[in-house]
């Protein structure tokens, strides 16, 4: 099969009318459902407001979904539209919107690819789980449980921006005292330009890093002072905890399940990678709506540029040429959390019971022929 086969370039004409659209469906119901449950708190009535924070963490993952097409270029027709729209989210979901396109850029580049991209889990090969102690077994087992989607969530979320700017500005200012003292002339464009961190790989994905902080933070400190720190963080923490896990669980069911294509460097296939790598996740109707329709996967990695309301009939016209993609329902989804191994050596994910059952039966070595005796 090749990527040729498949009838993708109608599908990928962005419509600005209902991009924006989508975008006021979006946030503005985000917004008055923050306005409700805060009136709800200051009225003294904090059940009523548990269903209304369901609908909010909903929000909150379709503001992230409409934010990630906005990275790859498909949710409006212009590149300045999709640079405002996705800065605006990223706001909303106190991330950096462009750092986070671009490593998810990367993601795309290398799908199925494990010795270059394992997912946002940090997966290690079977090799290196067997050669750690027992009780690191156990650590990297607990990071890894689905419960665990949560707290990190969070910290994906809002601390790891600020950390990210905090560490890398650190960095800067190191490398900057450095330069000046060999030579107190160096241009200040050229220390930038001199300047390489881990935090951020390029000049623009700083900037954005630093402005998305700047309107975070301020916003953090404007509304706990309108709304009531106590109040405000109560609601911002499970809200975005809970969107983070749910968006970051979606993510990884779509590519760690049982089948799934996780070869080495050598051999690989883009092509393989984006048709089983990826696994076609079948949600409900309301769940479709709020997931942006990400659930058909394997299109969004054949082509990113697709914009998300032109997905589910694309995968319709190439149905039949996807036939044999991994479906997934919801039921499907706890078990995918068993695969965080990768076996290097049959090009697959594997569960830590089964890495571990195969060990221990290769140390035990054969087995002698029992041999009965007869009378």
């Amino acid at each position: 099969m090749r990527r040729s086969d498949f009838i993708l370039t109608p599908y990928c004409r962005s419509d600005d009318r209902i991009a924006s659209w989508q975008l006021v469906n979006t946030v503005v119901p985000y917004l008055l459902l923050w306005a409700l449950v805060m009136r709800l708190l200051a009225a003294g009535h904090p059940w009523l407001c548990a269903p209304l924070l369901v609908v909010m963490v909903l929000f909150s993952g379709r503001c992230f979904s409409l934010m990630h097409d906005c990275g790859h270029r498909s949710l409006f027709r212009t590149a300045w539209m999709n640079r405002g729209a996705g800065f605006l989210l990223g706001v909303i979901n106190a991330i950096p919107q462009h750092p986070w396109s671009e490593g998810h850029a990367y993601h795309h580049r290398h799908n199925g690819n494990w010795e270059l991209y394992r997912g946002p889990s940090a997966l290690i090969s079977v090799d290196e789980f067997l050669n750690l102690s027992a009780g690191q077994q156990r650590f990297y087992q607990f990071l890894r449980h689905p419960l665990m989607l949560f707290p990190g969530g969070f910290f994906y979320l809002v601390i790891k921006p600020r950390v990210a700017l905090l560490l890398g500005s650190v960095d800067a200012l190191r490398h900057a005292a450095r330069t000046w003292r060999q030579n107190p002339r160096t241009p200040f464009n050229k220390l930038l330009s001199t300047h390489t961190s881990k935090h951020w790989y390029s000049s623009s994905q700083f900037v954005d890093l630093l402005l998305n902080n700047i309107c975070v933070i301020s916003g953090w400190v404007l509304l706990s002072h309108w709304l009531g720190a106590g109040r405000f963080w109560s609601v911002y923490s499970i809200v975005m905890a809970c969107s983070a896990a749910l968006f970051i669980c979606i993510f990884f069911v779509q590519h760690n399940f049982e089948t799934s294509y996780a070869h080495r460097t050598e051999g690989w296939s883009g092509l393989t990678g984006a048709l089983d790598g990826t696994s076609l996740l079948l949600l409900p109707p309301i769940l479709n709506w709020f997931t942006a329709d990400i659930g058909f996967h394997n299109i969004h990695h054949l082509c990113e540029t697709i914009p998300n309301y032109r997905l589910r009939a694309c995968h319709e016209r190439n149905a039949e040429l996807l036939k044999h993609a991994q479906v997934l329902h919801i039921r499907d989804i706890p078990d995918c959390f068993k695969f965080v191994l990768w076996d290097r050596n049959r090009d697959r994910l594997q569960s830590v019971a089964a890495a571990l059952a195969e060990a221990l039966a290769g140390a035990a070595g054969p087995q002698a022929p029992v041999v009965e005796a007869r009378a």
